[in-house]
């Protein structure tokens, strides 16, 4: 099937989501003074900015130009914000907490896309490769989060 601009929609809806999952793993690593959960958030936010990257590519091997800024109406979105009144408990836990939240919500975009079979297979594969990393994660926190309980 040959690629289209609908495909390329739904790809800049997930980059504008790594594009807030960056920026809240960047708030994470702001809101705790814990050095393992700093460098573990820095890595996370390197990591969606390399997805965003990748994403890039693909849409642009669809003809289209990726979008820029953050996605207001996701859920991604509205899970990362929550991680701001988080911060203000000032607690590890919390944090982690909404990190969690933001994850599921990923994971959950990324599976309704990736349900979509109209994508070449390069493309679902490259989706699957940033939909696994982001379960990985997921299961980091959650086993981080056990150790601030």
């Amino acid at each position: 099937m040959r690629p289209t601009k609908e495909m390329a929609e739904k790809l800049n809806e997930l980059l504008e989501k790594n594009y807030d999952s960056e920026k809240g793993f960047l708030t994470a690593a702001d809101a705790v003074k814990n050095e393992r959960l700093i460098s573990f958030f820095k890595e996370k936010a390197q990591q969606r900015y390399n997805f965003g990257h990748e994403l890039k590519a693909e849409i642009r091997t669809f003809g289209e130009e990726p979008e820029k800024g953050s996605s207001m109406k996701s859920g991604i979105h509205r899970a990362w914000m929550d991680l701001k009144s988080a911060l203000n408990t000032d607690r590890e836990e919390a944090v982690l907490e909404e990190v969690i939240k933001g994850e599921k919500a990923a994971v959950a975009e990324y599976n309704e896309i990736i349900r979509d079979d109209g994508f070449p297979p390069s493309t679902s594969n490259l989706l699957i490769k940033q939909r696994n990393a982001i379960e990985t994660t997921l299961k980091e926190v959650k086993d981080l989060e056990d150790i601030y309980d």
